[in-house]
C-alpha cells in the first residue's frame, strides 16, 4: 500500500481535481491512501470566519461564509452534472453546521473553536473528491480522519497517541482496502479521547500522510506538489534553482529545521524509524522522477542548498550592570521568551550580550522590549534576513552577501547562517 497526499493547490478547482482523478487512474489496481488537504484557501478564510466568530462580527463571518460556499458549490456544479449526488446534501450540512455557530455560545478556549470550524476544510474538500472518484469510477471510500488519528487535547497543536492511532488504523481503517482500492481521507486533523476535534498544526497534512504510512507500515509516501521536486532554494529568491534528486532523512530534517517549506518538520521522523521512502512530486508531471528522501547519505552533500527567511528582527540584551551574560541570565531569558510565546530563529552569546533572532511579524518590538526592560538593556535591528547555506562553499556565500553587510555569522562543518542587513 501507498499514501498519497494532496495539498490545497492540487484540489483548488474543479479542474484540478479531474487531474488528481486522472493521475489516481495510473495506479489502477494498487491499494492507495489517499490524504487531501482543504481545497485552495479555504483554510485561510475558516479561519477568518473562527476570528468573526471571536470579535462577533456578523457583516464579516456573514461574508466569508458566502464566498465559502459560492467557492465549493461552483466547484460542484462543474463536477456534477445534477444535483441529485449526495455530496450535495453532504456539503449543504457542513456549510448549514458553520452558519449556526454564530447563534450558539462561543467557547472561552478560542484554540477549541478553531479546531472545531477550521477542520471543516479538509471534510468538504474530501467530501467532494471521494464523490467525483466514484462517479468516475475508482474503487474509492471516504474514511473520516477525526476518528483515527487520536491526539491530546492541546487543541490547534495536538501531539498523537500513536499506539491509540495505530490500534484504530489497524481496526477500523486497513480492513476497507478488502473492498476498496483508494481510502480518501483528510490531512490536518484528528481526534481526542472524549471525540472533539483537534488539529495538528499548520500545513500538518503532510504529517498525517506520515502517520498514516507509519501505522500501515505503507510502502512509500508521495507528497503531490506543483513543484518538480525537492528545490536547493526558493525560486522566489534565487534564479536557476536545481532539483534535489536524493537527500537523507537526516539532510531533509536539517532542512527543515532551518525553514524549507516544502516537507513538513514533524513528517520526516515516523517515516525514518520504518524506513519508509517519502517521494515528492509534481502532480502536473507525474511521470517525471521529482525527489526521494530515503535513509541513504550518500548524495546530500552534492549541491549546495540555500534558505532565506525574510523580515527578521535582531534583539541584543546586555545587563544592566555591564557584567557577564551567565546561566542564570540565559535562564531568565528562556523563561520570558516562552511565556511570550517567542520562537527563536537564531541565537547567539558572547561575554557581555546575548541575541536572538525573531520572525518580525510574531512580534510586537515595543511590547517584547518591555518584558525585559526591568532588567537587561536591549537594542534591535529590523528589517533583516536570514540566511543559511548547507554545504556551502566560499563562492556561495560571496553570491549571498554582495551589498550586504553582515551582523551576526555562524558556521559549522556543513552550514553556515547569516544575518544581513541591505547596504
Amino acid at each position: 500500500m501507498k499514501v498519497f497526499k494532496f495539498g490545497g493547490a492540487s484540489v483548488k478547482d474543479s479542474a484540478a481535481v479531474r487531474n488528481v482523478s486522472s493521475l489516481l487512474a495510473g495506479f489502477s489496481g494498487e491499494k492507495l491512501t489517499v490524504v487531501v488537504s482543504a481545497m485552495g484557501k479555504s483554510t485561510n478564510k475558516l479561519e477568518e470566519i473562527v476570528d468573526a466568530l471571536v470579535n462577533r462580527d456578523k457583516n464579516l463571518f456573514d461574508t466569508n461564509l458566502e464566498l465559502l460556499t459560492k467557492f465549493h458549490i461552483e466547484i460542484l456544479g462543474d463536477l456534477f452534472t445534477e444535483k441529485h449526488f449526495g455530496v450535495y446534501q453532504q456539503i449543504d450540512e457542513i456549510l448549514e453546521l458553520i452558519a449556526r455557530k454564530f447563534n450558539e455560545p462561543i467557547p472561552e478556549n478560542k484554540a477549541f473553536l478553531y479546531d472545531q470550524i477550521v477542520s471543516l476544510g479538509e471534510v468538504l474538500s474530501t467530501f467532494i473528491l471521494s464523490a467525483f472518484l466514484q462517479e468516475e469510477g475508482h474503487k474509492a471510500k471516504w474514511v473520516d480522519a477525526r476518528k483515527l488519528i487520536r491526539t491530546n487535547s492541546i487543541f490547534q497543536e495536538g501531539k498523537v497517541d500513536w499506539n491509540k492511532t495505530e490500534q484504530l488504523i489497524t481496526q477500523n481503517f486497513l480492513p476497507l482496502f478488502d473492498n476498496n482500492n483508494i481510502l480518501i481521507t483528510q490531512g490536518f486533523i484528528g481526534h481526542t479521547a472524549e471525540g472533539f476535534t483537534t488539529t495538528l498544526g499548520r500545513e500538518g497534512s503532510d504529517y498525517t500522510a506520515g502517520i498514516f504510512a507509519y501505522c500501515t507500515n505503507a510502502e512509500s509516501v508521495t507528497i503531490w506538489k506543483d513543484v518538480p521536486g525537492m528545490l536547493n532554494a526558493d525560486p522566489k529568491y534565487f534564479n536557476n534553482t536545481v532539483k534535489l534528486n536524493s537527500i537523507s532523512f537526516k539532510e531533509a530534517i536539517e532542512l527543515s529545521y532551518y525553514g524549507a517549506s516544502v516537507i513538513h518538520p514533524k513528517t520526516i521522523q515516523p517515516l525514518q524509524k520504518k524506513y519508509i521512502p517519502l517521494f515528492v512530486k509534481s502532480f502536473l508531471n507525474p511521470e517525471a522522477e521529482g525527489t526521494i528522501i530515503h535513509q541513504s547519505t550518500e548524495n546530500d552533500n552534492l549541491i549546495p542548498s540555500f534558505i532565506i527567511k525574510k523580515d527578521q528582527v535582531l534583539f541584543s540584551f546586555t545587563t544592566k550592570d555591564f557584567s557577564f551574560i551567565v546561566e542564570e541570565n540565559l535562564s531568565d531569558i528562556f523563561d520570558k521568551l516562552t511565556k511570550a510565546n517567542v520562537t527563536m530563529n537564531l541565537m547567539q552569546n558572547s561575554a557581555l550580550d546575548f541575541s536572538i533572532l525573531v520572525d518580525s511579524k510574531k512580534v510586537n518590538v515595543t511590547e517584547f522590549i518591555s518584558i525585559f526592560a526591568n532588567d537587561y538593556h536591549v537594542k534591535y535591528n529590523s528589517a533583516l534576513e536570514l540566511a543559511t547555506i548547507r554545504h556551502y562553499n566560499d563562492n556561495t556565500i560571496a553570491q549571498l552577501i554582495e551589498n550586504k553587510e553582515v551582523l551576526l555569522e555562524q558556521r559549522t562543518r556543513h552550514t553556515v547562517r547569516l544575518v544581513l542587513k541591505e547596504k
